[in-house]
C-alpha cells in the first residue's frame, strides 16, 4: 500500500501553499486542483513571475518582485518556485507539497504532455507554445528535466528536514496525491441570489 511520507489530516486546509517537484510531475496540476478544492487563489511560477511572450525571461531582480508580490498575500496557491527566489516563498508557505516521482514517471508524463502540447498547438504560458524544435534543443524543458532532476529532489527533500519550515509532505506516487486531495475539505459553494 502506497502511503504518504508525512500523513496529514486537515482539519482546515492551509491558505499559503508551495507545490514543488521535478520537471513533469504534474506541480501546476495539483496546484489546480488544490486551488480549485479550497477556493484559493491560484498562481503560476510560469505565468506569473518566469517567461514572457517570446519565451523570454523577466531579469532576477523582477522576478523576485513578482514573487515577492504573491508570498505577501495572505492567500495563495503557488505550483513552482524557482530557485532564484524560492527563498521568499517558502518562509511564508504554511505547506509544501513535494511531487518526490520516480524519474521514469515522471519523465514519461512530461514526454506525453510536451508532445500532446505540439501536435494540438497548446500555449504552455504567455502565448509561448512548444514545438518539435524546441523539445529537441539543447536547452529543452526535457533536458532541462535531466539536468534538474537530481537537484529538485535535493531540495524538497532539504525542505522537510530544515527546522523551522512550513509542514512539508511528500507523495512518492500520483495515487498518493490523488487520495490526499479527495480528502481535503471542500470550500463550500456560494447560493445562488
Amino acid at each position: 500500500m502506497l502511503m504518504c511520507v508525512h500523513p496529514w489530516n486537515p482539519t482546515a486546509a492551509p491558505s499559503r501553499v508551495l507545490f514543488y517537484g521535478v520537471t513533469g510531475s504534474g506541480k501546476s496540476s495539483a496546484a489546480s486542483a488544490y486551488a480549485c478544492r479550497t477556493g484559493l487563489p491560484e498562481f503560476s511560477a510560469d505565468d506569473d513571475v518566469g517567461w514572457l511572450p517570446g519565451w523570454r525571461q523577466p531579469s532576477t531582480a523582477e522576478q523576485r518582485e513578482l514573487a515577492a508580490r504573491i508570498a505577501g498575500q495572505d492567500q495563495w496557491v503557488l505550483d513552482s518556485a524557482y530557485g532564484v527566489w524560492r527563498d521568499l516563498v517558502v518562509p511564508r508557505a504554511e505547506l509544501i507539497v513535494g511531487l518526490d516521482y520516480p524519474r521514469w514517471l515522471s519523465l514519461l508524463r512530461l514526454i506525453r504532455r510536451s508532445v500532446r502540447r505540439v501536435i494540438a498547438r497548446e500555449e504552455v504560458c504567455n502565448g509561448n507554445r512548444e514545438s518539435f524544435k524546441r523539445l529537441f534543443a539543447r536547452d529543452s524543458i526535457i533536458g532541462w528535466h535531466f539536468r534538474s532532476f537530481s537537484r529538485k529532489r535535493q531540495v524538497m527533500r532539504a525542505l522537510r528536514k530544515a527546522p523551522g519550515n512550513a509542514e512539508v509532505l511528500l507523495f512518492r506516487h500520483p495515487r498518493e496525491l490523488e487520495a490526499w486531495l479527495e480528502g481535503l475539505p471542500e470550500v463550500d459553494p456560494q447560493p445562488a441570489r
